[in-house]
């Protein structure tokens, strides 16, 4: 692998951003398409053979990467728009994603059910050589399995085979968790299978009810997405479409979060306020005023923050990926919040870097308390994953100072141009000894 390629998919931790608090954020910016809906509609174009054309995708590594993943497996993939790809998967032979790819960007194992579903077999290489223990996808080999296919793994490796017949074959699979990539795996898997399958205890969020709608576009017949249990009834063939990705609602609170740190009025466009309902509830508890249209939402930020509580659960209740951005947020706020996190183990990875900026926060098991209204001063920090990242970009919109934040490969997999749609708000951020990776168009750290 060149040096390039590899510095799309490796955070750079040379690069760094300087964020120059006390600056309030006004106007209006708008948000992209979401991530998490268009890595697994990337992954369904391999159910068919042809090309669909994908619009609204949001240029992040992580979809350059899954790119990668895509091309590894044999399909052609252009960009036909800033924000519109072109997948031709008629040529897909190679039934293994890349392993380094797999290795860097976990979603890749969302190859595994449209793989199955279309050629009878798939081989997932496994990030770091995890064991046959307890592991991140269990869930969706218990699908796969469920569907007829047969699962062998070694240290390296899982692959999965069909078992009789040429296609899955349609039944009931009961999730003890309702996991979102297991559920988008088994609706792409079920949609080529023989009979009916009822999914019982599925995820319920915005990107399910998209990527669903994709399937159905495609010639697949998928009922009640967006409720715990959804039916799927597979065909034989599906066709190549066209489809817009939704907006991003993680990227729409991320942006919220920032606005009310720094007593701001900002105006968000493009977004669907339907998938925001937890979190405007959460944010108008904190004394923000906010106003929504049918794809506009302003928040005006009053100068002293009221503390709430948070507890993250799977949709509809608060995303666990919006939570350290509002860890971030109630450390301006007055008194004590208490933050329960459902979902990850270890989604308090921000809580030492916001305490190195003065915060006061106490982390207990998979409870955090937060003592807010100590001002924050600014200083050298380092993100230690995707939304810890933006939690201290927020943070450092609000310190004393300076705030200097490295480990910024993580910020570009999960944000479009941050930089540019802060500044364009208000906010001071220089970009600091950054590279451009010239074969995807991003500016990675």
């Amino acid at each position: 692998m060149s040096n390039l390629a590899r510095r799309s998919i490796m955070p750079d931790t040379g690069n760094y951003l300087t964020i120059e608090g006390g600056h309030r954020l006004s106007g209006e910016i708008g948000i992209s398409g979401a991530k998490n809906s268009c890595l697994p509609i990337l992954a369904a174009t391999l159910l068919v053979k042809g090309a669909c054309h994908i619009e609204n995708v949001p240029r992040l590594s992580d979809i350059f990467n899954m790119a990668k993943v895509l091309r590894s497996l044999g399909a052609t993939v252009n960009w036909t728009g800033r924000h519109s790809l072109s997948i031709d998967t008629s040529n897909v032979s190679c039934l293994e994603p890349d392993p380094v790819l797999v290795q860097k960007m976990r979603a890749s194992v969302l190859v595994l059910g449209p793989l199955f579903a279309r050629f009878g077999q798939a081989m997932i290489p496994l990030p770091g050589g995890c064991s046959l223990g307890k592991r991140p996808i269990d869930l969706h080999l218990l699908g796969m399995e469920s569907l007829g296919g047969f699962v062998a793994e070694n240290d390296e490796a899982v692959t999965v085979k069909l078992t009789n017949g040429r296609r899955p074959v349609g039944t009931t699979i009961n999730l003890n968790f309702p996991s979102v990539g297991a559920t988008e795996n088994i609706l792409m898997a079920s949609a080529l299978a023989e009979g009916t399958t009822i999914l019982n205890n599925a995820a319920r969020e915005p990107e399910i009810i998209d990527l669903a709608n994709l399937l159905n576009k495609m010639g697949a017949k998928i009922v009640d997405a967006g409720e715990s249990t959804i039916i799927i009834v597979g065909t034989s063939e599906l066709r190549p479409v066209s489809h817009r990705v939704i907006p991003d609602r993680i990227e729409a609170g991320t942006y919220i979060a920032a606005t009310a740190i720094t007593a701001g009025k900002v105006t968000l466009t493009d977004v669907c306020t339907d998938h925001l309902t937890s979190l405007l509830q959460r944010i108008s508890s904190t004394g923000c005023k906010i106003t929504t249209e049918i794809d506009k939402i302003t928040i005006d930020a009053p100068d002293v923050l009221r503390s709430t509580d948070v507890r993250t659960q799977p949709y509809p209740g608060f995303p666990t990926d919006v939570q350290p951005q509002y860890m971030a947020l109630m450390t301006r706020a007055s008194g004590e919040s208490i933050f329960v996190e459902k979902i990850f183990e270890r989604r308090f990875l921000a809580a030492d870097e916001l305490r190195r900026m003065g915060a006061d926060i106490r982390v207990i098991d998979n409870c955090a308390l937060v003592n807010g209204g100590r001002k924050l001063t600014g200083c050298e920090v380092n993100a230690p994953d995707i939304r810890a990242a933006a939690a201290l970009l927020i943070a450092g919109l609000w310190a004393d100072g300076s705030t200097r934040l490295k480990g910024l490969g993580h910020l570009y997999r999960g944000y479009e141009d941050p930089v540019g749609k802060l500044s364009a708000l208000g906010a001071r951020i220089a970009e600091n000894n950054f590279v451009t990776d010239t074969a995807t168009g991003i500016s990675q750290g």
